[in-house]
């Protein structure tokens, strides 16, 4: 077993084209044992007035056309692929996530980047048939597609690394400058990223990153008139609120979930149990789409979890900078308090501990846990736990399936086993989800693929192709002969 460390430096933020020491600094500290990760400068709203001026001005006077944001952005994911390891290192060390997992997100983050790259060069409008009508005679009509200008992007500590990519790489590329609020317990790896973008050949001013309090630097970002478009990704509660606060803004949401995975008895129910051990406690059970419900039919149910069960009994627990550990520590110990609290609620409920639910390695890790058939009003079936639990609860049909998968105020992704294709189709059709995932857990994402919810799960759709058009809009163009 191979447990690196991290060296301790400060780290400078970047505000209107300067790498800025505010003197007013915060340590951010490993969520594992408390260990000093480094230290950043914090900004505050008059650092937020200077960078918004900055990429404005930037926006309006930068000449930054298509192929040279392509190439800024392939130049980036080239620096960013000779960093793997250090950009892997550093998202283990903030965010608690175990370096093999950490080393994943950073590979993902350079196809990000490459696939911004890709959209940069190919975003076009299109014509519109003007001659259709009486009134277009003699009319050539075209649709552009222009960038908004001043993007504000608001980051989670989850994947402190790729989910900055996926809001500045589009935005790069769809021709909008930024002003970026990364999380506050996980600001370093932005920075990082940050400044492999301004040795790419970034603009100055272009792209502003500012860590600080949300009720200081975010609330500023958000309400701070020349931020034409908001692109949020965190809880529901926070990003519906800031919506509704500037109603009159592009505000992009991609927020929480409690995902299911229905596993049918014509499934491929070990295939399902055996992805099931990662993706419901992969980062501590830390992401959006982590598996939360499985149904799984009666008639498998039984072996299905003995199957997962033994499977997630043989997650190594612990340090996450230890290149063996498959399962790390919750962000906070608020955080790992709270989900050990709804872990005792739903038990005493009656729900049944089929494993886990204690405190493990001296207190700072939550152990993998399932509960079955938990009620139906416990938090950690109609809540987002984000937190290394999930349910398992049995169902005998298959519409009686689709409908207890439904059963919530989320619709994020969604993953169901069969090899009926006739169920997979009416899963598609029927599941209130942004993603049905057929024959794979709902926790799979490739990052080029549109991704984004429904009811409380958001507003939007990521994956830089799908990104890139959230973040400009139309203007219609005519012209006489």
């Amino acid at each position: 077993m191979a447990t690196q460390t991290v060296d301790a430096v400060d780290h400078e933020l970047l505000a209107a084209g300067e790498w800025v020491e505010t003197g007013n600094w915060a340590e951010v500290t490993s969520p594992y044992d408390g260990t000093p990760v480094g230290r950043v400068a914090l900004g505050d709203a008059d650092t937020v007035e200077r960078s918004v001026a900055a990429a404005h001005d930037a926006f309006l006077n930068a000449d930054f056309p298509q192929y040279e944001r392509a190439a800024v952005l392939d130049r980036a994911a080239e620096l960013a692929a000779e960093r793997i390891e250090d950009l892997a290192l550093t998202i283990a060390a903030e965010a608690g996530k175990p370096i093999k997992t950490a080393t994943v997100e950073a590979e993902r983050c350079v196809a990000t980047l490459i696939f911004s790259a890709v959209e940069a060069r190919k975003l076009t409008g299109g014509t519109v048939p003007m001659e259709a009508s009486a009134a277009g005679a003699g009319k050539l009509g075209v649709m552009l597609r222009v960038p908004y200008g001043v993007v504000g992007a608001i980051s989670p500590f989850n994947f402190p690394l790729n989910l900055v990519a996926h809001k500045l790489g589009p935005a790069i590329a769809a021709g909008n400058s930024i002003v970026l609020k990364p999380a506050g317990q996980t600001p370093i790896s932005a920075l990082k990223l940050a400044a492999i973008l301004v040795e790419a050949g970034l603009p100055e001013g272009w792209l502003n990153v500012i860590p600080g309090p949300g009720s200081g630097v975010g609330n500023a970002i958000v309400e701070h008139e020349l931020t034409k478009a908001i692109t949020f990704t965190g809880s529901a509660g926070v990003g519906w609120d800031i919506r509704s606060r500037v109603p009159h803004k592009k505000v992009n949401l991609e927020l929480g979930s409690n995902a299911p995975l229905i596993v049918n008895d014509d499934g491929d129910w070990e295939a399902a149990a055996d992805k099931a051990q990662i993706h419901a406690f992969s980062h501590a059970g830390q992401s959006c789409i982590s598996i939360q419900r499985i149904l799984v039919h009666e008639d498998i149910a039984d072996a299905f979890t003995e199957r997962l069960v033994a499977n997630v009994e043989k997650l190594t627990v612990g340090d996450p900078l230890d290149s063996a550990t498959d399962v790390g520590p919750l962000i906070t110990p608020d955080d790992r308090d709270r989900v050990k609290q709804w872990i005792d609620e739903a038990l005493a409920s009656g729900a049944k501990l089929l494993t886990g639910g204690e405190l493990v390695d001296e207190g700072r890790c939550l152990a993998p846990t399932l509960l079955g058939s938990p009620p139906k009003d416990a938090k950690v079936w109609c809540e987002e736990i984000f937190g290394p639990v999930a349910t398992v609860d049995t169902f005998s049909s298959f519409d009686e399936a689709l409908e207890m998968a439904n059963d919530s105020k989320f619709g994020l992704q969604a993953g169901v086993f069969t090899r009926d294709l006739g169920r997979g189709l009416r899963a598609a059709r029927t599941l209130e989800f942004g993603g049905v995932l057929i024959n794979e857990v709902p926790t799979f994402r490739a990052d080029q693929q549109p991704y984004g919810g429904v009811k409380d799960s958001g507003n939007t759709r990521e994956g830089p192709a799908f990104a890139v058009y959230e973040l400009t809009e139309e203007r219609f163009i005519t012209l006489q002969g």
